[in-house]
């Protein structure tokens, strides 16, 4: 397959216009004349982009990854294929250890027989829970909440066959520095739904930690005096922070000034969504705690943001909006991303030898010409 006349996102200069090539499933380095019987997109004009990477999701389409069934993960990755979410790395809740258990053997089973129904390539498991704080717990369930423990992390990392890539830890609580200290070589390891202090939330990211979990939400604020997590990521240059650009979660001058504190090389953006994104106004659940969800809003009983009801693709054309350049904000949907949890090497990129998945944009208001996944074309 090529595609032709396309302006096409590059990490080192932007948008540049150019054809692209698609052999076998991935991306090709080479620049040739199509083939006969060969398939030709004309893209005219418009952008094309790597396949969005959401490393931090719940659900979408009714259905959450705690379900814990095939069928969930269907249709979790059937919808986020749609939106031209081609690799995901869905979250799992605070929960009692046998269901942590089934949900990552679940996505196992999943990414073993991936292919045989159209939906977006499973590249990892994000443990948002259990080792968090209680004071910070946001839409997690208390009841579950636990001290970090590696023979904890290393039953469900067996039970997954190695497909836990990212946990968030609560860095100031009991076992918290064991478990970087021990871990951080083998997995990425995110600070998150915590109450630490600069100095704590650094000696974390000195011991290995390289990831914010949603940044400015579920821990202190930013203050002159009291920077927090917010100031010990900053400092600590190999941190990647996360942040959710659906207009409800970061208001748009912090998105604006967290862009301009950590630059295109670090921030990552996620959709942090339930399952209520693509469904309409409703009740819903979240960890086996209610939501309600009304436009963009998902809140708990007592008013806690839970999630957002928005998906990846319209985080990253909101934070467009909020006025983040086009080319960084693919890049913090993409490549970025891809590198936080180590899969840079076969996503995120269009570059020869990553997978051949791409998106179309209108060059006129990024709405989705056409998803490729692996050189075919699954909505046009």
């Amino acid at each position: 397959m090529i595609i032709q006349n396309a302006l096409v996102f590059t990490l080192e200069q932007g948008f540049v216009k150019k054809d692209t090539v698609i052999e076998d499933g991935y991306f090709t380095g080479e620049k040739r004349a199509a083939q006969e019987g060969e398939t030709v997109i004309d893209a005219a004009g418009n952008y094309l982009i790597p396949g969005l990477v959401d490393v931090h999701f719940h659900g979408c389409a009714g259905y959450d990854f705690s379900d814990g069934t095939i069928e969930a993960l269907e249709a979790i990755g059937a919808y986020e294929l749609r939106n031209g979410i081609t690799s995901i790395c869905p979250a799992a809740m605070t929960m009692p250890q046998d269901a942590l258990i089934s949900i990552c053997e679940n996505a196992y089973s999943y990414k073993r027989h991936w292919g045989e129904s159209l939906a977006s390539r499973l590249c990892g498991i994000h443990l948002e829970g259990p080792f968090l704080s209680a004071e910070k717990k946001g839409a997690q369930n208390p009841e579950f909440i636990q001290s970090p423990k590696t023979e904890v992390f290393d039953r469900l990392q067996g039970a997954a066959h190695g497909l836990v890539r990212l946990v968030t830890i609560a860095p100031e609580i009991q076992g918290a520095e064991c478990f970087i200290r021990e871990l951080g070589s083998k997995v990425h390891i995110s600070v998150g739904h915590t109450t630490s202090d600069y100095e704590t939330a650094y000696r974390a990211f000195v011991l290995g930690a390289d990831h914010v979990t949603h940044l400015f939400n579920a821990m202190p604020g930013f203050t002159h005096r009291a920077p927090g997590v917010v100031g010990a990521a900053f400092d600590s240059k190999h941190v990647m922070p996360e942040l959710v650009c659906d207009g409800i979660h970061v208001h748009s001058s912090a998105v604006r000034m967290a862009f301009e504190m950590f630059g295109k090389e670090r921030m990552i953006l996620i959709s942090d969504s339930m399952r209520a994104a693509g469904m309409p106004d409703g009740d819903y659940s979240l960890g086996g705690l209610p939501v309600r969800v009304t436009g963009n809003l998902a809140t708990l009983e007592d008013g806690t943001i839970a999630g957002s009801a928005t998906n990846l693709m319209e985080c990253m054309k909101t934070a467009v909006s909020m006025g983040i350049p086009l080319e960084t904000a693919v890049r913090c949907a993409t490549y970025n991303p891809a590198k936080s949890i180590g899969v840079d090497d076969v996503c995120g990129r269009i570059a020869e030898g990553m997978y051949g998945d791409c998106v179309i944009l209108s060059k006129e208001d990024l709405s989705i010409e056409e998803v490729l996944l692996g050189g075919e074309v699954v909505r046009r």
